[in-house]
């Protein structure tokens, strides 16, 4: 059955919806208090990844354990409650796709998949594209990865050595490479960000992406031609030595996905490949570092994925204690004023765009705040007719908006430290997020860059 948006006034609410409370969101507020309050004290005693000295998962413990305090009912009922929304089979099967996303992007990276594709880049881009090509390159590795922050630890120090050979600006060639990592992200089929906003939304990734891809290219596009009239006088160096075999794994993946294999299917059939790549091709790669590097990939997503399990509890509480209904009343009163009181579609996409993007600037975490907004976001989309395929798009679009252009973001943070500039000056160089974020926003108004009707969902 497939889902068409129309233009409607917001459904009644049901009698067995709980009922609306400012009380049932403190736990929240406590934890992006003691998230975000860690990293701006960090932040004045100059500590490098200010943000990240405090753990999510762990300075999440103490707002779970107010949830409980504050929910209704027994400490039984409030314990299944948490545990119920743990053990949420959205919450499963995401953690199920990182550990196995984590362990083809592990492996991959052990067989030479990252160097063997920028370094095919490179030896193809004429000097006069270096920066659209840069951008491209960055694209397709974060879109292969599913990581913003692997792609720019790999290719930001090729970006630094970029501009000191072709005497381009240093803040340009880095915040190409962070907008084109998080075009990826934004787009990947294996990324966290699309991992939770396909689940949350109960669509199919091959169909978010489609969707996504539709505000992506135009934003793409204008940063390409902009990014060639930037860097026209550009020289690229000799490249490094390259396979084109080792590029393999993240075509298939690539494919597969979009083609509608199931995604659990899809990467650990990358990890095989791989695997097979680097037993084949690689001296001195065994069965027993293959392992190694499956169990790192896993290691790696550690704390989102003990993170999403935290979020799904504590989501669960929040739900029934009705904080996420008056959140959702509360935005739904902003994004009636930005439509001028004319509820329907685009009063939906307004409130959810706000939503995640908001949270998204209290955590500094784009995967975290989808997760805190998904329930969220579902709501207002069955409220306002708003397809699922474009709640999803618009959740994952403008949380990688705001998160590539967040100075205290890791993403910023660390292309910063790798060029040794300030990520307060480094922020206002990520042309493509703005220019995203502008594309989305185009489409809301306007209504254009929408798809065909969705496939039934998986």
């Amino acid at each position: 059955m497939t889902h068409q948006p129309v233009e409607q006034a917001p459904a009644s609410p049901s009698t067995s919806s709980p009922v609306p409370s400012a009380l049932a969101l403190l736990p929240l507020l406590l934890f992006l208090a003691l998230f975000v309050g860690a990293g701006l004290w960090y932040q004045t005693q100059s500590v490098e990844m200010a943000f990240y000295q405090v753990s999510a998962p762990v300075a999440i413990l103490p707002a779970i354990a107010l949830a409980i305090l504050i929910a209704h009912g027994s400490l039984s009922r409030r314990i299944d409650t948490f545990i119920q929304g743990v053990g949420d089979p959205t919450i499963i099967t995401m953690v199920l796709i990182y550990l196995l996303a984590g362990a083809f992007a592990s492996v991959a990276k052990a067989v030479g998949g990252v160097d063997a594709t920028v370094n095919f880049g490179l030896s193809v881009i004429p000097p006069t594209l270096v920066l659209p090509g840069l951008f491209l390159i960055t694209a397709f590795v974060a879109t292969a990865m599913g990581t913003s922050m692997g792609t720019i630890a790999a290719i930001a120090p090729i970006a630094v050595g970029l501009s000191d050979a072709t005497e381009l600006p240093i803040l340009l060639t880095i915040g190409t490479v962070v907008g084109g990592a998080m075009f990826g992200d934004n787009l990947s089929i294996i990324s966290d960000t699309t991992i939770a906003a396909t689940r949350t939304q109960g669509v199919k990734m091959r169909d978010k992406f489609r969707m996504n891809l539709l505000i992506a290219l135009p934003a793409a596009v204008v940063a390409l031609i902009w990014l060639y009239f930037s860097g026209t006088t550009a020289q690229v160096t000799v490249p490094g030595d390259y396979e084109l075999i080792r590029v393999l794994p993240y075509i298939v993946v690539l494919v597969l996905a979009v083609s509608g294999v199931n995604v659990l299917l899809v990467l650990f059939i990358g990890i095989l490949l791989a695997g097979a790549i680097g037993l084949g091709l690689q001296p001195g790669y065994s069965i027993a570092a293959l392992s190694k590097d499956i169990y790192a990939g896993y290691t790696g997503m550690q704390e989102i994925l003990i993170l999403s399990l935290m979020i799904g509890g504590l989501g669960a509480l929040m739900h029934a204690g009705g904080g996420l209904a008056w959140l959702g009343r509360q935005i739904d009163k902003i994004s009636q004023l930005c439509s001028r009181g004319k509820p329907g579609r685009k009063t939906g996409e307004l409130g959810i765009s706000t939503a995640v993007a908001l949270t998204n600037i209290c955590t500094a975490n784009n995967t975290v705040a989808i997760l805190l907004t998904g329930q969220l976001a579902k709501e207002m989309a069955n409220r306002y007719g708003v397809d699922p395929r474009r709640s999803a798009s618009l959740l994952d679009i403008y949380s990688c908006t705001v998160q590539g252009m967040l100075p205290y973001g890791a993403q910023i943070l660390l292309a910063s430290s790798l060029a040794k500039v300030s990520p307060l000056v480094l922020a206002g160089s990520i042309h493509y997020c703005w220019l995203l974020g502008i594309s989305a926003l185009i489409s809301i108004l306007t209504g254009i860059f929408q798809s065909k009707p969705a496939t039934a969902p998986s």
